[in-house]
């Protein structure tokens, strides 16, 4: 009987450990950002943040566009919703979060005026 009881609190004790996945994703993009933000995605896009708003389970991507991407008439020649839409979609590291329905947030603002939002959109999971 004994022994019983001494795995019922080693599985309880592992279970409290466990933190939620709205936790960990919280602990990721901080972390994320503490560790790799600024950093420069190509030549003209540079990733300033990564964010996780709990209340509305989403998950903001924060970048910072330069050179000649740094206008809006860009933005909309490159079709950049359905390109972040397709990203997305084909994205795996993303997948436990897909799977539980998160938003994702994307702000792209201008190198020369960090003010300016160039583009801003947010899928559900009715988009990927």
């Amino acid at each position: 009987m004994k022994k019983y009881w001494i795995i019922a609190i080693i599985a309880l004790v592992f279970t409290a450990c466990q933190e939620s996945l709205e936790d960990r994703c919280e602990r990721d993009a901080k972390e994320y950002t503490r560790k790799h933000c600024p950093v420069a995605m190509d030549n003209c896009t540079i990733i300033d943040s990564l964010t996780f708003e709990r209340a509305t389970h989403t998950i903001h991507y924060y970048y910072r566009l330069t050179g000649v991407a740094d206008e809006e008439r860009i933005i909309k020649q490159i079709d950049a919703v359905n390109t972040l839409k397709q990203s997305l979609k084909n994205s795996t590291s993303v997948k436990t979060y897909k799977d539980n329905k998160y938003r994702f947030a994307y702000t792209y603002r201008s190198g020369k005026d960090p003010n300016k939002i160039l583009f801003e959109v947010v899928f559900t999971d009715k988009d990927y």
